[in-house]
């Protein structure tokens, strides 16, 4: 461990599995006290205990993104296992591969209630704990398709757009109130998520990254870590684009 988060507490959502997971491990490496939060809760347990025999401070707490009074609760549980609170990943997403036409509100309502509504709320009720650090960092995970458009994911486009201004509009806000707010955009990364494409149009889409692979969820970790250790101290607003390249053409 060398300690690039030591003293922080982060929460980070979504972190059963995946990026979240990926995240949560490299942050609790770091020396940070992790809340992994998650609607699966045999899974996030799972990394919550793995952590814990390892030696790192980390507790699990059952988080819906979409509710606030589940955000609360989790923001208080932070602050009553560690002290306080000084980070938030904003990880937690729902995917939708719909055209406009074809998606229908129900989805467009669940797909924007957790990417968009879920970070900020997120961001709203922990801003209290983070200013009272006097050093609080967000890390919101975009996606590269909250930067570039493709037909056929329409929900989650509008969502993940609506989560880069919501994070440049709140980094403005807050420049000079001790809070940092950063994002993050994903390409193609190995994800359960990810794991549902067939060979076809798995080769489909690493025909569109320049390297020729897939990210793993440690690339965007370690990009997330950066933004969230003070190493990024004069960071605020910013766009990481951790894709291979894909948005390059």
């Amino acid at each position: 461990m060398t300690g690039r988060l030591e003293g922080k507490v982060a929460i980070v959502t979504g972190a059963a599995r995946g990026i979240g997971e990926g995240i949560a491990d490299l942050f609790a490496s770091e020396g940070a006290r992790v809340v992994i939060t998650d609607i699966l809760e045999e899974q996030g347990e799972e990394v919550a205990t793995r952590l814990q025999v390892r030696g790192d401070r980390a507790i699990f707490q059952k988080l819906d993104v979409s509710d606030e009074k589940s955000w609360q609760a989790v923001v208080a549980a932070a602050v009553a296992s560690f002290g306080s609170l000084t980070t938030i990943v904003n990880n937690a997403a729902r995917f939708s591969a719909t055209g406009l036409t074809d998606t229908s509100l129900d989805d467009w309502d669940k797909v924007v209630a957790v990417n968009l509504t879920g970070t900020y709320l997120g961001m709203k009720t922990s801003m209290p704990e983070l200013l009272r650090s006097g050093n609080g960092s967000v890390v919101n995970i975009c996606s590269l398709y909250g930067l570039i458009a493709t037909t056929g994911y329409t929900a989650y486009h509008a969502s993940k757009g609506g989560v880069r201004m919501l994070s440049k509009a709140s980094a403005l806000e807050f420049a000079k109130k001790g809070v940092r707010i950063n994002s993050v955009y994903p390409g193609d990364t190995e994800t359960p998520a990810m794991e549902n494409l067939t060979e076809d149009e798995n080769a489909q889409v690493l025909s569109l990254v320049p390297m020729g692979v897939a990210g793993k969820p440690i690339d965007i970790a370690y990009g997330s870590l950066y933004l969230a250790s003070d190493e990024a101290k004069y960071v605020t607003g910013s766009e990481l684009v951790i894709d291979g390249g894909w948005s390059l053409p």
